[in-house]
């Protein structure tokens, strides 16, 4: 059988790896798979082509990607340390002046921009919330409260609250929750057990606190639902201040600092509004309170 025909099984090559064969973990990185078209019936999300550039890294120096968000014809990429815009089935090319002009290209992601500034999500992917051309998240490494808009950037924290969030974010080691709630248009930040802030655009300031804390919360057709204990709540009850089934008080806190050196005599407290209302006034020197209240013309 010397010249006879055979089947040929092709050179076979061994070698010993000089280093271990281990799995690799890429958090700064991406990986995407063919098309999905639901109109067309097209589905290749099972198709990872080699032959094709199908990966995206960012600096791995600012943390893992630890939330992707799509916004408009962009991919929003926030890292532990750093924001990111990735461009998406175009590139940008720069002038000699700096400025971009964008080109579309063949590039399924496209050129990584980062925002201005050094901030990120940290490791609390749970805080993300985004309605319209917004989003806001926490960056707990750093003690603050961000809004991502079409300016960039912008710490909300600055509008009153920056200690009160550097000394809750490094006080408090359990979840931080982030939701929005369209139909009073805040963004609640709530601290697991403990209690929930409240941002809103139109004063550019945190107006409340609120007193109740979610594990999870979610707008729905203009409607807000939270979930306590695994429970889903919608927050539509008349009642006020009644939270989970827990009726709470309701209160509010206003500063009267009108040259604060001189030692003041407060003779008269009214208020417009429904009886059942009870007030405390303090001072350095000394503090009162009144519980029964006279109604004269619609005021108490």
């Amino acid at each position: 059988d010397f010249n006879t025909d055979r089947i040929g099984k092709g050179v076979r090559v061994s070698s010993v790896l000089l280093e271990p064969y281990l799995e690799e973990r890429k958090s700064a990185g991406l990986i995407f798979s063919g098309i999905v078209n639901s109109r067309s019936g097209v589905n290749n999300s099972n198709q990872f082509t080699t032959a094709i550039d199908i990966t995206k890294d960012l600096p791995n120096t600012y943390g893992g990607i630890q939330k992707l968000h799509a916004r408009d014809t962009d991919l929003i990429a926030l890292c532990e340390d750093k924001c990111f815009r990735i461009l998406a089935n175009k590139d940008a090319l720069f002038n000699a002046d700096g400025n971009a002009n964008v080109t579309s290209t063949n590039n399924v992601l496209g050129q990584t921009v980062p925002f201005a500034g050094e901030f990120g999500i940290s490791k609390n992917p749970e805080t993300f919330a985004s309605y319209g051309f917004r989003t806001y998240f926490t960056d707990k490494s750093r003690g603050t409260v961000l809004r991502l808009s079409a300016d960039g950037l912008t710490e909300i924290a600055e509008a009153g609250m920056s200690d009160y969030f550097e000394d809750k974010f490094k006080s408090h080691s359990g979840a931080i929750v982030g939701s929005y709630d369209e139909a009073s248009g805040t963004y609640n930040v709530s601290f697991s057990g403990d209690e929930s802030v409240a941002f809103k655009e139109n004063v550019k300031g945190w107006p409340t606190r609120l007193s109740f804390a979610p594990e999870f919360g979610v707008s729905l057709n203009n409607e807000y639902y939270t979930i306590k204990d695994g429970e889903l709540w919608e927050h539509t009850n008349s009642t006020r201040s009644n939270f989970y089934g827990t009726q709470k008080d309701t209160t509010v806190t206003v500063l009267i600092n009108d040259a604060p050196s001189s030692i003041k005599n407060f003779k008269t407290l009214s208020y417009e509004g429904d009886e059942g209302w009870a007030a405390t006034i303090e001072t350095n020197q000394q503090d009162g309170s009144v519980s029964t209240w006279q109604k004269r013309e619609g005021l108490y």
